[in-house]
């Protein structure tokens, strides 16, 4: 999305759409309902930027499109680094994989507090570039912190049991390595569009998983079922 105001109302509502059905279908395997609600919340996430754009372009109020600027941030940069580490968390069968998860919410913990602090000492920026928005928040170490970001948001995935989870950690890896290298300034806006996409794709799989469920690999208990998804280690 992210490319203009309208691309990011289209996506919001088509996401949107598609998250609700997940969460229609998680039933009573509430172990699903964190990673079922991502797509949902990338959903509103991208209506909230179409106001930041409509604040930049002049369509509506300068404060306006600031608040909705720090409502964008406040999910992408406080919020995603320890929610998706803690959603996978929760769906993860009891085994010593969930150590490495729990180290990956410790570290996500701390990108958000960081992330947080950065943007309560601000300022907190945004204006128009090429298809993107550029947030600023005057951030040190910035390609540090990013870096620490995209290894607590995809390596949670990267390290689960479960198949799925790990190709869409993978995939979502390369695609932000790519977007932080080449575009770091429109970091925020592009990466958060590509996971909206993405999550799209995998609230498909989570509506199959709830319904039919995925054979676990030789040797590995079942994931995402039941009981065994709140055990201990």
């Amino acid at each position: 999305m992210c490319f203009s105001a309208q691309a990011d109302l289209i996506g919001g509502v088509v996401i949107g759409a598609i998250g609700i059905d997940a969460l229609r279908h998680v039933g009573d395997r509430r172990e699903y309902l964190p990673l079922a609600a991502l797509p949902l919340m990338f959903a509103v996430h991208q209506l909230t930027e179409a106001f930041v754009w409509w604040g930049l372009q002049g369509h509506v109020s300068e404060t306006v499109g600031e608040i909705a600027a720090w409502l964008y941030l406040l999910f992408a940069f406080v919020l995603l680094p320890i929610y998706v580490p803690t959603a996978v968390l929760v769906v993860e069968p009891p085994s010593p994989r969930r150590r490495i998860i729990r180290g990956f919410m410790v570290l996500g913990a701390v990108v958000s507090a960081l992330l947080l602090a950065a943007m309560l000492r601000g300022p907190v920026t945004s204006s128009l570039a090429d298809w993107h928005i550029r947030y600023g928040t005057g951030l040190d170490a910035a390609v540090l912190i990013v870096g620490a970001y995209i290894l607590a948001t995809c390596g949670s995935f990267i390290f689960s049991t479960n198949r799925v989870l790990v190709r869409f950690g993978v995939v979502n890896l390369v695609a932000v390595v790519v977007l932080a290298i080449f575009v770091i300034e429109g970091f925020a806006s592009l990466w958060c569009a590509w996971a909206a996409l993405a999550s799209g794709a995998f609230a498909l799989y989570l509506r199959g998983e709830v319904q039919g469920g995925e054979p676990p690999a030789k040797g590995v208990r079942p994931v995402l079922s039941g009981p065994a998804a709140s055990g201990g280690e």
